[in-house]
């Protein structure tokens, strides 16, 4: 008890460097806690750009159209997928979509297209399809032969409202070709330039209609009560649901490349707390070892009196126990503050797109107990174990040089 007291009356003997080398090791651990908070905000945000755009938390497919997108592997056993799916606690809403390739075709111009079928009033609670209308309507009148179309297959088109517009399509089983005459009621813009150049939504009846699939779909997307639910590998639904030739995936397995760039964004987290890291060893270092030299006659008379080497490198090491408990202290505050702030107004990224997914919110920090609590202890950590370095040195002091050196 006695060490600890000298070390920590010791460490307030000169205030002012005490109080820089603790702000300084304050910000490096207030800067860990922001970009963790902020690299969580940022995950959740493409997370949900993702899955409520149109792509859904989770899907139901019949084996292998994610691979080839062939318009015969409609899901088996529609109806009854459909009745478990709505006893289904875990699940908030779902909604059927049929899709296949085909063409579109104008009095000016024609376009290859993906064409989904939709279920207007399910669709509205899965995707932003009907927010993303911002001329016209979405299906909001009775007419089977409405389609929406994207701003930028509009202008290669060189259509607008109310034009007529003809799809062709190949049925199901025998292979034919079907047109049909639709006309446009609304054009979109869903922030992603595949969906507004590619991309044509006509009501599903009319799309069954045309593919000639009957009362089935191709997929069914999913969101949950939870969306973390989507996130979890171990969720019995998948196994409830990937059954008779379908498949029941999240979106880790339909978006693989919002993985691996999470997987990237761990790795440059990891490289940055490393760098600040070593920041915060070269300001304890420079701080316990200025303390150490001006302070060199007074551990010299220690050593002459008969103070063992071990008591004086244990006082050291009490005194960067002491820095970096201050340090915590004032890193935690710091980021606390921060992060708060940049979570109240949020970052604007609003526009950027990234692997095919473009940011329409702001992105907020998330704070959690474990940033404080990890980084915490890996700054403590780290002070206790570069202390040793000053603290060995200390022990090994000759008495007689050592009462020689002034600063």
């Amino acid at each position: 008890m006695l060490l600890i007291k000298l070390a920590w009356r010791n460490l307030f003997r000169n205030k002012r460097r005490t109080f820089i080398a603790g702000t300084a090791i304050g910000l490096g651990l207030a800067a860990l806690i922001f970009i963790d908070a902020l690299m969580i905000g940022m995950v959740d945000n493409y997370i949900h750009n993702a899955t409520a755009s149109f792509m859904g938390e989770a899907q139901i497919l019949r084996e292998g159209f994610r691979e080839t997108s062939e318009v015969e592997l409609t899901i088996t056993d529609f109806v009854g997928t459909i009745a478990r799916l709505e006893e289904e606690p875990i699940v908030e809403r779902f909604a059927p979509r049929t899709s296949t390739f085909g063409t579109i075709t104008s009095a000016a111009n024609m376009s290859a297209v993906n064409i989904f079928g939709i279920d207007p009033d399910r669709e509205r609670h899965i995707s932003i399809v009907d927010e993303a209308v911002f001329e016209g309507d979405y299906f909001d009148g009775e007419n089977a032969r409405d389609i929406l179309i994207g701003e930028k297959l509009a202008d290669v088109l060189e259509a607008g409202l109310g034009d007529r517009l003809v799809l062709t399509v190949t049925q199901v089983g025998s292979g034919d070709i079907a047109q049909e005459l639709f006309r446009i009621s609304g054009i979109f813009d869903m922030g992603d330039r595949t969906m507004n150049g590619n991309v044509a939504f006509v009501r599903i009846d009319k799309a069954r209609e045309l593919l000639n699939i009957g009362e089935t779909a191709h997929m069914i997307a999913i969101k949950f009560t939870d969306p973390k639910l989507s996130n979890d590998p171990t969720l019995m639904f998948w196994e409830k649901f990937s059954a008779g030739e379908n498949e029941a995936v999240s979106w880790r397995e339909i978006f693989p490349q919002l993985v691996s760039m999470f997987e990237l964004t761990d790795l440059s987290r990891f490289v940055m707390s490393f760098i600040l890291m070593g920041v915060v060893v070269f300001v304890i270092l420079n701080t316990l070892f200025m303390s150490l030299y001006e302070r060199m006659f007074e551990f010299g008379v220690l050593k002459a009196v008969g103070t063992r080497p071990f008591a004086v490198a244990k006082l050291v090491m009490f005194e960067a126990l002491a820095l970096s408990i201050i340090s915590i202290a004032i890193g935690c505050v710091i980021g606390f503050a921060i992060t708060m702030f940049v979570a109240w107004v949020g970052i604007d990224y609003s526009g950027i797109e990234a692997i095919g997914i473009t940011v329409r919110e702001k992105i907020y920090p998330v704070l959690t107990v474990r940033q404080f609590v990890v980084y915490s202890i890996g700054v403590l950590i780290f002070t206790v174990v570069i202390g040793i370095y000053p603290a060995v040195h200390a022990a090994r002091l000759v008495p007689a040089k050592a009462m020689r050196k002034s600063i």
